[in-house]
Formats: C-alpha cells, structure tokens, sequence
C-alpha cells in the first residue's frame, strides 16, 4: 500500500522560489551559441542574445541565474568583459577544454540576459586568482550610484544607472579549482574579501561562502558563519570524472537504480551539512546554497570532453524531480538551489544545435514545479514500496507538496520503478478536495530523450489516472514518471 498524508491546513515554511535557479558557466557551448550568438548573427536575436532561448528560459519563471562559473570563475576577471568587444581581450578557457575565449560576453551582456529573464542575477567572484580590490571594484562598479572611478567607468561603457544585485558569491570550490587551499585558509580569506564586499546602492549585499564537505563546513561556519548569508554546497549525480563509464543514453539496468541510489545521497548530504550549520546558526539565518547539482555522464560521442556536453533522459527528469523534492522538503534551511547548466551543458533544460534548439525532460519537470515556487511547503508523510534489484533497494516513490497563496495544493510525484505501476492513497488532513487535475512527464524506454529530430518524444500531458473516493484522492501512476497534481479544496 502506497499512502501519502498530507497536512493541509499546516505548513509554516515557504519553498523560496529561488530553490529553483539555473547556473551558466563560460563552459562548451553554454554561453557561447547557448546564450550569445552575436548581433550579426542570422539566429534571431536581441542585442546577441538568442531570442528563442530567451522564450523558453522565460515560461520557467527563472528565479536567478548564476555566472560566470564554476572553475571559470575563479580564472575571471571582470575588466577583460567590458567596453567595446572589439578591443576586450581574449584568454584561454583552461578549465573547459582550452579554447579560446572573446570575453564578448560580459557584465552588460549578463546583467541584459538576466533582464530580459526577469530573474535576478548572481555572480561568483573570483577569489582563486583575483585580489580583494578586483572583487571590490567590480562591486561598485554593478552597484555604486554616485561618482565614483568604477561608476564612471561604467558610465563611458554605455551604462548610466546601477545595477540592482543581491546575491554575490566569494569564490567558488576553492578546496579545489579555486586554488587548492585548506578550510582555515580559506575562512580567513573569505573574511578578508568580504568585509569589502560591499553594495553600493545601500541594499543588503547577500554573501555566500564556499562550503564543501563535513571538516570544511565545520571550520568555516565555526570561523566565519557571521559573516555570511549563504553556505555554498556542490553534489553531482554519477559524476563522469569518478565513473568513466556512465553513458547518458543506452545505459544498462544496473546504472539505472545506480543512478538513483547517487541521486538519492543528496538527502543524507543536506541532513549532515544542516547539522553542521545548525550548530552554530540554530536560527536558521544562514541559507544552504546548492549552486550546483545535478547528472554528470559520459560526454555524447564525437563532442569535446572539455564541453561536458550530455544527452538528457527521463532518468534524467527524475533526478530533478526528486532532488527538486528533497530542496522542498528542507525548506526551512535550503534557501538556494542552481542545477547545472543551462544550456548544452551537463543536465540542461535545452541543447542547441546551430539555429535548432530543444526543450529535455529537465526542462519539462521545471516547468511543472514551478508552482511550488514561493509556495508554503505542506508536512508529509509518504509510506510506499520498495523498488529492487540485486543489491540495490530504494524508495519507489518521492513526493512534494505545498500550497500556493490561492490556496491551491500541489503534489508532486515521482515514481522511479522501471516496470511497476504504483497506486496511490493521497490524504488531505485538514480539508477537503473539491476538484483535481494533472500533469505527467512519462516515457516507454528507460533512456527515453528528445533529439532535433523528434524534440517532443518526451514531453508532458494532462494526467486523469486520479480519482475521488470520499476523504481520499487515489492515483494510479506509471513506472518512470512525474507527475504533478494541482486539488482545489472545497469552499
């Protein structure tokens, strides 16, 4: 018996809509043909930038958009990306495959991307190369109203207002690619580059520090938690570099349910890091930022390894459903979250061809959750069967809700078994369901994906598998599906 309870008429934390962010990095194909295209570009565009991306990434309502990385970040600096392109430096991209960069895409391209998204942008700062003053600089340069030598400057480059900015981050893996420094190093140097972080325009500045594993944590929060707003955390799904062989497609049925057991990990991550932050900020101040999640597969034959270019399945669209339901359901300290990437890299919500662009499975899934953005997340209990094979045991199903300021209630539902159906006994505690719809994300084959030839192979449709039975809602959902329920209570 598959039963879910929900607490209708409770619920005290809101899913920050900001849960659902996007990352894009100066990596592959993300930025450049992803993104930017160029004004001259016979790819419809506004000021270089992809119009048809643009129209996609906007029916998500994108909350924030991370840049410029990732390991670029910390290889970044900001003054190559601004005045006219033509005299803008190029540099070497050597993290992602070595190959030249334009710097053609900068601050005033992000800062109009992220207008025309309607989000909020959120810049990574470069500590691992970079000094305190570059950081600071470019601060007020986004931020500062007044005069000022960066204010001016970026007045000569054709801007004449500051930009509204809240979410900075100091570094980014800098145990690793951000300069291979241990926890104490680091928690000193974020306190130093911090205390020049500084929003000029008088709004609060939110700061977040570059966290990693347990020892990390621990030191830093110890050592530096009121000087933050933000921890930052990384977790990968089957990452490519650990497990060289992890195709994206045409997998066998063994990586399927090891996927899910990686996928599942995140759980167990995000309870030992909020132990760790609640120890020394058992208020809550301090939000937990995954800035980076998601699958890591093999790159597709024939493409750059550097590019990290991946097909995307619906095994992929569960890992973003369940990872979006574990986000929801620690709302109270996850404040943040960025999948990785965009566009054209790692698990992505599109992949462009040329002028040809397609939505993935991913993308599907964030455009069915969407409705949990801002939400109150809604307490639940969900007790269901096993899916095993051989060794490997998991939870069949995983499940969300909340309700929006309407009062509408949303559940969402994944159910990961390859072969079997599972029937679902949803409890309202609280109230009562007046009316019911749906939306499913399902698919025939375990690696089921879009290709520009059939971009709508996998897309969702309305689902009717739910019915009434007095107090009760009872679903009938599909192996490997997502799915979305929107009840209306009665009154």
């Amino acid at each position: 018996m598959n039963t879910l309870a929900i607490v209708a008429g409770s619920g005290t934390h809101p899913i920050s809509r900001h849960i659902y962010g996007h990352f894009a990095e100066h990596l592959g194909r993300c930025i450049y043909e992803g993104i930017w295209v160029g004004e001259d570009s016979p790819i419809p565009n506004t000021r270089g930038i992809r119009n048809d991306v643009i129209n996609a990434l906007r029916n998500l309502k994108m909350p924030n958009l991370r840049w410029p990385g990732g390991c670029f970040a910390d290889t970044y600096h900001w003054k190559d990306g601004i005045g006219p392109r033509e005299s803008r430096p190029s540099i070497v991209n050597i993290h992602w495959g070595g190959v030249t960069e334009t710097n053609h895409f900068g601050t005033h391209e992000f800062f109009d991307l992220c207008d025309m998204l309607d989000c909020e942008p959120y810049i990574c700062g470069n500590v691992g190369s970079g000094t305190v003053q570059e950081m600071a600089e470019w601060l007020e340069y986004i931020t500062m109203p007044a005069q000022s030598p960066m204010a001016n400057l970026r007045r000569k480059n054709g801007r004449e207002d500051a930009w509204p900015l809240k979410y900075w981050g100091v570094g980014n893996e800098n145990w690793g690619c951000g300069g291979n420094m241990r926890a104490q190093y680091y928690a000193d140097e974020y306190r130093r580059y911090a205390s020049y972080c500084r929003n000029f325009s008088g709004q609060p500045l939110y700061k977040v520090a570059c966290g990693f594993g347990d020892e990390w944590n621990e030191i830093l929060m110890r050592d530096a938690h009121s000087f933050m707003d933000g921890l930052s955390v990384h977790y990968y799904t089957n990452a490519g570099t650990e497990n060289p062989n992890r195709p994206a497609t045409g997998f066998p049925v063994d990586q399927w349910f090891g996927t899910f057991h990686s996928a599942l990990g995140i759980e167990h991550f995000i309870r030992k890091t909020r132990n760790i932050m609640d120890r020394y900020d058992p208020k809550k101040r301090v939000g937990m930022i995954v800035d980076e999640w998601g699958t890591w597969f093999n790159v597709e034959p024939g493409t750059n390894p550097g590019f990290l270019y991946q097909q995307n399945s619906i095994r992929d669209a569960l890992v973003a459903g369940l990872s979006l339901n574990i986000f929801n359901n620690h709302a109270d300290r996850v404040h943040m979250a960025n999948i990785a990437q965009t566009i054209n890299v790692l698990q992505s919500m599109i992949l462009t061809e040329g002028p040809r662009m397609l939505l993935t499975p991913t993308y599907h899934v964030f455009e069915m959750y969407r409705v949990h953005q801002d939400a109150t997340l809604l307490p639940s209990t969900l007790e269901c069967e096993d899916s095993v094979l051989g060794e490997y045991r998991m939870a069949q199903l995983h499940a969300s809700a909340s309700r929006s300021q309407d009062g509408r209630i949303h559940v969402s539902i994944c159910n990961l078994d390859l072969e079997k159906t599972a029937d679902v006994n949803i409890l309202l505690k609280g109230t009562s369901s007046g009316a019911v719809t749906g939306r499913i994300l399902a698919a025939d084959t375990m690696d089921a994906h879009n290709t520009f030839d059939h971009p709508d192979k996998v897309h969702p449709v309305p689902f009717e598998d739910v019915r009434m039975d007095g107090a009760r809602l009872i679903a009938q959902l599909p192996a490997m599906s997502v799915t979305v329920l929107e009840i209306t209570p009665k009154g």
